[in-house]
């Protein structure tokens, strides 16, 4: 069994399709046509780009190349975390990339090395989606752990300062707040995980069945990649929170003003 391939008049007519909520949309007097047609438009040519380059990725199987793919792909999660969580790269840049690499090592290579074991453990054909997936998932978790941590500090700063005037620690007087981000950051994961297979099925499992798998095969990849990704996301929100807690204040224990992004 073989995945039938796409044309190009077959992906036209998705352009065709997508016309009808554009309209629709615009007689509503919602004025997002522009930014639809250049979502589409980036969409379209990054993906492109990326699908020549995973080409030559694959072809090659180097495993310098697929490390610095890697790395590539934990730089511009670390950037857009912090920037979707409003937080100043030059305070927090080596301590959210140091979180999410060691999740993500943690994690891609118990699941590589130990569970699925491929003949070169640097193969670009697991390493590279396999790593991508639980890096996506740890990049939505942080953006959520981290806005929601210094989101409610900044909110209810004189709750912190009580505990800090009863002789609580700082350690003591951020673990609520720090209980409510690790949750929130979690909370989508452990949803997905409770309703998958009842309410959608997943990407991988549905994109490895398109591709002529068996459907079995593709069910235990699939809780494989779950039980990964959670273990990333859980341990990255943890230990990116715990990291930006000793960037986060200045000696006297107070909150850094200058922890913000202008931009």
């Amino acid at each position: 069994m073989r995945t039938l391939d796409l044309q190009w008049p077959q992906m036209l007519l998705l352009l065709v399709m997508v016309l009808v909520p554009w309209l629709a949309l615009g007689l509503l007097g919602i004025r997002l046509t522009r930014d639809i047609g250049v979502g589409i438009v980036r969409m379209v040519v990054q993906l492109g780009l990326i699908g020549v380059y995973l080409k030559f990725l694959f072809d090659l199987n180097n495993p310098w190349l697929n490390g610095i793919w890697i790395f590539i792909m934990l730089i511009a999660a670390d950037l857009t975390i912090l920037r979707r969580a409003g937080l100043r790269r030059q305070v927090f840049f080596v301590s959210t990339f140091v979180a999410i690499f060691l999740s993500v090592l943690f994690s891609t290579a118990f699941l590589i090395v130990l569970v699925i074991q491929p003949p070169h453990f640097y193969d670009a054909q697991y390493l590279v989606p396999l790593a991508g997936m639980i890096l996506g998932n740890c990049l939505h978790s942080n953006i959520i752990g981290l806005e929601r941590f210094f989101s409610a500090l900044r909110h209810r700063e004189n709750e912190y300062l009580t505990y800090l005037m009863l002789g609580a620690s700082r350690g003591e007087a951020v673990q609520p707040f720090l209980r409510e981000a690790v949750k929130a950051a979690i909370n989508p994961t452990v949803a997905g995980m409770a309703t998958m297979g009842l309410v959608s099925l997943p990407g991988m499992m549905t994109g490895q069945i398109l591709g002529g798998a068996d459907p079995w095969v593709a069910v235990k990849y699939q809780i494989a990649i779950m039980l990964c990704i959670f273990t990333s996301t859980a341990l990255a929100a943890l230990l990116n929170l715990r990291l930006s807690i000793h960037l986060a204040f200045n000696a006297y224990d107070g909150l850094r003003e200058d922890l913000l992004d202008d931009h």
